[in-house]
């Protein structure tokens, strides 16, 4: 009678491979969840908060809001004085910056908050020149808050000639955007407890800006408050409110267009 003969399997065998293969599809699966969780937390934006949306939904007859493709207007019925062109920061959703662009535009400002793809300013730094093509007519500052500000100087170094000046809200520039021989006037406005921003990088952007740079400082704003959606993970709590940080600004905006950007003649 045969003798059957059991067999046997090790590292040599079938079994053994497709142990090793399921233990490593488990650790990939594992992998991929956890970095697919760390994307959407990383690039979920900053939600327009309730006053935000207030701002955008008010229907007033001194401003209109006026939503295109790729940015938010705010107009003012009786424009006085520069408009105003806005990059958001980081992750922002544009809808933030409604209550600041509509105090610009109660104040006659025309107020447009350009609308990044994926939030991220660095994905389309031009978009400043569609908002130009659209009014042909308007002068406009441009500038941006936060890595909005960054994107922004490096537009107006590109096109010094079609823009009035630049503003910086807890931002700075970097050597892409050098203001410094632009012939542009500049303000440069940083809450006293902003806990984001870098300060080194803050000093040493001042290299890229002109020596007649305005620099105003909101006393206990901070670095969220320049817009509105809420906490900002690493920022200090503000000591003044949100509606006073933006009074503030706006009246620093408003006051450098009057001295240093109005007073320009267009061909300048």
């Amino acid at each position: 009678m045969r003798r059957r003969t059991r067999r046997s399997y090790n590292s040599y065998g079938t079994r053994g491979p497709r142990k090793i293969w399921k233990i490593l599809l488990g650790i990939l699966i594992v992998i991929v969840l956890i970095a697919g969780w760390g994307a959407w937390k990383v690039f979920t934006p900053y939600q327009p908060d309730e006053t935000a949306e207030a701002a955008l939904a008010e229907e007033a007859d001194a401003v209109k809001v006026n939503e295109q493709e790729h940015w938010i207007g705010f107009e003012p019925a009786k424009p006085s004085g520069a408009g105003v062109i806005l990059y958001p920061g980081t992750l922002v959703k544009p809808e933030s910056y409604a209550p600041l662009a509509r105090r610009l535009a109660e104040k006659g400002h025309h107020a447009v908050i350009v609308k990044m793809p994926l939030n991220l300013p660095l994905t389309s730094p031009n978009l400043a020149g569609e908002v130009l093509k659209a009014y042909p007519k308007e002068s406009f500052v441009i500038g941006g808050h936060s890595l909005g500000g960054v994107m922004a100087a490096r537009y107006a170094t590109a096109h010094a000639g079609q823009i009035k000046g630049v503003f910086f809200l807890a931002s700075y520039p970097d050597s892409k955007g050098d203001l410094k021989n632009k012939n542009l006037p500049v303000i440069s406005l940083l809450g006293s407890d902003d806990g984001i921003i870098n300060m080194d990088q803050v000093q040493s952007g001042r290299a890229y800006l002109p020596a007649d740079t305005l620099y105003f400082t909101v006393e206990g704003g901070n670095h969220a408050q320049f817009g509105s959606y809420g906490a900002q993970k690493g920022d200090n709590t503000a000591q003044i409110s949100a509606a006073e940080q933006w009074n503030q600004s706006v009246e620093a905006l408003q006051d450098w267009m009057k001295e240093s950007v109005d007073s320009t003649p267009k061909n300048q």
